[in-house]
């Protein structure tokens, strides 16, 4: 490959790609390299001096029995976590369905109208329908957003976070006196209660739509299949965890939330919706709905910055309530329900008092000292959460068993017994909730909830949807930006151990002395990798690592008495989220302009830097730049803003091109965020999960997210920004293996072959399609950009689709420039699987050439007609120009092993104009799609 490019060293390469002025003049300073099986060993040290105790903490996250079919098959299985976001519809339509799954048990289950396909977490999504509401209802309200007292503190917390720079007023009070206030946008309940309650919130509800204001419910999946929805009380959205349909607690996550709304406000809703439209051939088919409101596209005016969702955890979540059926769910959840109600009427035996008659699987309880008797269940294994000096909870979840209610029982017994066990005593207690809350509502009707209930059938659906899929097992998936390269499966072994992914958030930090070895080592890593002093690992996506960042920029700023800061410089070529999340941080976006090679323009930025130095708060700028060039004039441009009373914030989404090169603290940033699902090989799961945690300068340290729920302090200058303390937790552990087993070199290798393949590409291709974009040498960075501007019969959309005949997966299409295509290999492809993508992008110029010369019809061909499914092309009518052969099998290496797309080109228009996003509504696709329209 170097002889390719004229080059003799990986080291000459990074001489003609890298200005020397950024390259970095020493060596990382990390631990030397060791093997998959001495790390494997080391962590497993480590994992074993967390304790796992029996939790009963409750607060929103509960023990769960992920079904083995699918921990096996999906959790644990590359064919579903390696996928990539389903942007190229016909070959993800596997995950789709599922997710499509996930939004009908969602609305069935709060029933509300429409569903999107998972956040990131509980807090997240209740402050993403604060925003909601605040666009809906906000200009006339006050700004003033109501949040009960009986919500789980860390909701309460994210969400003060993320009202602060908005100019929101929240208010936290009893719901009860709502009426007080002189006006709110918008209420969000608890249902149930943190501590468990049962509430009748129609009055409150009824009294919030009489302020005008839109009334959000925070509740709990399993519960609902037992009590009232937040759709029958009344509520314009619910949000909450799906943490406990089988998925691990892990330290806090991954996990994926839900949110659903009423229809009236389906353009507002932030995240992902999954839609059904149909193909070519009239066939129903999945596809992202509405892919107008893509935030990126919005730019600084976004409903919401969130980039990534939970994918992964959306669909393991939707194969359990698959898996366990409606049925299974009531089942499920009334055992909760009853052993929670044998442990308060045992403890009523005793003499405990416990507060509340009403509840799902959480009891209170008062007591004269809840402090001791917390230690004393501490000696004992066993965590409960204390509410007050005199009030304690306990919950009870579907890995609770009898013998632990009997364990609990002792611990407030005083010597004394109850006098029946709990299977007896349960025969004299109501198996259902309080006739005032029941549910007599049904959910989940779907013919899918209904099929799969034996293991065999279960994982034959689940090899179903995967092999509608393509993934990293198929081919290499080259998307510039988004740095899909090999997860390792050594790096993936440690989620699944129980020490890591048992843990409750909010446990004791002395039951944690593992995972504060991982994050203080990972932490360390990625500090020296930067040359940042300071991390923070809570921000749980990219998207969130952006907002952190601004908020610790904007706090310092206020710090030093600068409260006027507020304009984010922002070059035109930045991704979607940098405006969008600079506009949910409270900043006002000015543009910066961007020269014809795709660099900034420095001219510009120092005249805009100059004209609102009195006000300028920052820059986002990514590096190397999104056009996939290493721009020379960062650190003036750095200096620039720094002169001008700025702080620079540096995108890290390309850092994969940096490591072991160069440092964003000495390029001039003094923050920056960092994908570890792209550069440190956490796995994208079909769409999420993510983390984005920040690195930042001594000065700026101070304000990185704090978590009052673990660690209370009244003078900490930063909020949280997301439901537990370290985000997702258990895939840090990922990033220590990838960062171990590689060692300083092997990073530092690793993006010079990262860079090496980029050139690779580019020079192969550069005589078919032009290279947009590139360095002062001639070179590319770590991705390229192939220009099809120039073809006028052919659409890059149409490349895109034909590439899927080949069994590949589209470069990034037409971002950051309409109708190109960007290319990241990284480092983990090897030069046959190069070479088999630059030859099928060569065979497809062939055939565009074809259709621009007049050689073949420019409507009725093999890119227009792409992808090419199987029942196609073996249907008896073959009416088209071309041989089946070219259509199904255009290069040698496809009859040894052909991805096969399940349905033909979607249409999106059809869908976006005919809705359909549950499982209901599909018969009219079914019997007849081209009535679809109609119905």
């Amino acid at each position: 490959m170097l002889q390719a490019l004229g080059l003799n060293s990986l080291e000459e390469l990074v001489d003609r790609t890298l200005p020397r002025s950024i390259r970095t003049e020493r060596e990382l300073k990390l631990p030397p390299a060791k093997s998959e099986f001495e790390l494997l060993k080391e962590l497993r040290a480590i994992s074993l001096t967390n304790k796992v105790f029996k939790n009963y903490i409750g607060a929103g996250y509960y023990g769960s029995i992920t079904p083995p079919v699918i921990q096996r098959n999906v959790l644990e299985n590359p064919g579903w976590y390696t996928q990539y976001t389903p942007y190229q519809a016909e070959i993800s339509q596997g995950r789709l369905e599922c997710l499509l799954n996930f939004q009908t048990m969602v609305m069935d289950l709060t029933g509300l109208d429409i569903a999107n396909a998972s956040l990131l977490d509980e807090a997240t999504a209740a402050a993403e329908a604060m925003y909601l509401a605040y666009q809906a209802k906000g200009s006339d309200a006050k700004n003033v957003f109501f949040v009960s007292e009986l919500c789980h503190p860390q909701n309460i917390e994210v969400v003060v976070t993320r009202a602060q720079p908005l100019g929101i007023r929240v208010v936290v009070g009893n719901h009860e006196r709502l009426s007080e206030l002189q006006g709110c946008f918008g209420v969000l309940l608890q249902y149930p209660a943190t501590d468990g309650q049962l509430i009748n919130y129609k009055p409150a509800i009824e009294q919030a739509h009489a302020m005008d204001a839109l009334a959000i419910v925070a509740t709990d999946l399993l519960a609902l299949t037992l009590i009232q929805s937040p759709g029958e009380l009344g509520a314009d959205v619910a949000v909450g965890s799906a943490q406990r349909f089988g998925v691990p607690l892990g330290y806090g996550g991954p996990h994926a939330a839900f949110f659903a709304t009423r229809d009236a406000f389906k353009r507002q809703m932030p995240g992902r919706l999954i839609g059904v439209s149909r193909d070519a051939q009239g066939r129903p088919a999945y596809r992202l709905s509405l892919q107008t409101r893509e935030q990126h596209i919005r730019r600084e005016k976004a409903t919401s910055n969130i980039c990534t969702a939970q994918a992964l955890l959306a669909n393991m979540a939707a194969l359990y309530a698959i898996y366990h059926g409606p049925e299974g769910l009531r089942g499920i959840a009334t055992y909760v329900h009853k052993l929670a109600r044998v442990l308060a009427k045992g403890l009523q035996d005793l003499g405990i008092t416990v507060v509340h008659n009403d509840y799902f699987d959480t009891i209170r309880i008062e007591t004269k000292n809840a402090s001791d008797i917390i230690r004393s269940a501490e000696a004992q294994g066993i965590n409960l959460r204390q509410l007050s000096t005199t009030a304690l909870s306990i919950s009870v979840d579907e890995t609770t068993t009898p013998q632990d209610v009997e364990q609990l029982w002792s611990l407030f017994s005083a010597g004394a017994k109850v006098r029946t066990r709990p299977e007896e005593l349960a025969l004299s207690l109501p198996a259902t909730v309080a006739a005032a809350f029941e549910r007599k509502s049904s959910y989940l009707q779907a013919p899918v909830f209904r099929q799969y209930h034996s293991e065999t059938e279960m994982l034959r659906y689940i090899r179903l949807l995967e092999s509608r899929d393509l993934s990293l097992t198929t081919s290499m998936i080259p998307l510039g930006s988004c740095t899909m390269k090999l997860n390792a499966t050594a790096e993936m072994f440690p989620v699944s151990w129980p020490e890591f992914s048992l843990l409750h958030p909010f446990a004791p930090r002395e039951q944690t002395k593992g995972y504060e070895v991982l994050f203080r080592q990972l932490s360390d890593w990625l500090a020296e990798i930067t040359g940042f002093d300071a991390v923070s690992l809570q921000p749980n996506a990219g998207s969130q690592g952006e907002y952190a960042g601004l908020l610790a920029i904007h706090a310092y700023h206020a710090a030093n008495g600068h409260t006027e800061r507020d304009i984010c410089l922002i070059p035109t070529s930045a991704h979607g989220t940098n405006p969008a999340s600079a506009a949910l941080a409270g900043l006002q976006v000015v543009a910066v302009a961007c020269d014809a090679d795709g660099n900034v323009q420095v001219d510009d930025l120092r005249k805009k830097a100059g004209e609102h130095k009195d006000r300028l708060a920052c820059l986002m700028v990514t590096y190397p730049s999104t056009h996939g060039v290493f721009e020379e004039s960062i650190k003036e441009a750095c200096k620039i803003v720094h002169e001008n009373g700025g702080q620079v914030y540096m995108d890290g989404a390309n850092l994969n091109a940096q490591v072991g090169l160069c440092r964003p603290a000495e390029l001039g940033a003094d923050v920056c965020h960092i994908n570890l699902h792209k550069t440190f090989c956490i796995p994208h799961g079909g769409g999420g999960p993510g983390m984005g945690p920040i690195c930042v300068g001594s000065h700026l340290a101070p304000y990185l997210p704090g978590h009052q729920v673990v660690s209370p302090d009244p003078k900490a200058k930063g909020g949280a920004v997301s439901a537990a303390p370290w985000g997702s937790a258990s895939i840090l552990t990922i990033s220590w293996m990838y960062i171990g087993m590689m060692g300083a070199a092997g990073l530092k290798r690793a993006t010079q072959v990262a860079i090496l393949n980029a050139n690779y590409i580019a020079h192969r291709l550069k005589d078919y399609f032009p290279v947009l974009y590139k360095g002062k040498n001639g070179m590319v960075a770590h991705e390229c950009i192939l220009d099809f501007r120039g073809f006028k019969s052919v659409s890059v959309e149409d490349v895109a689709k034909r590439l899927m005949d080949y069994s590949f997966h589209a470069p990034t299409m037409s971002f950051p420039v309409p109708g190109t295509l960007m290319v990241e290999p990284t480092e983990s492809e090897s030069k046959e699987e190069l070479d088999r993508f630059c030859e099928a992008m060569i065979s497809i110029h062939a055939e565009i050439k074809a259709v621009e010369s007049g050689k073949v019809d420019k409507a009725n061909n093999v890119l227009k007609n792409a992808p090419h499914t199987a029942d196609v092309l073996i249907s008896e009518k073959w009416d088209r120009p071309y041989p089946r052969e070219q259509a199904a099998y255009p290069a040698p290496w496809l009859r040894r092993q052909k991805f096969w797309p399940s349905v033909g080109r979607i249409d999106n228009v059809f869908g976006d104009r005919n809705l359909v996003c549950s499982c209901v509504g599909m018969d009219a696709y079914m019997s007849a799609p081209e009535a679809a329209g109609k119905a």
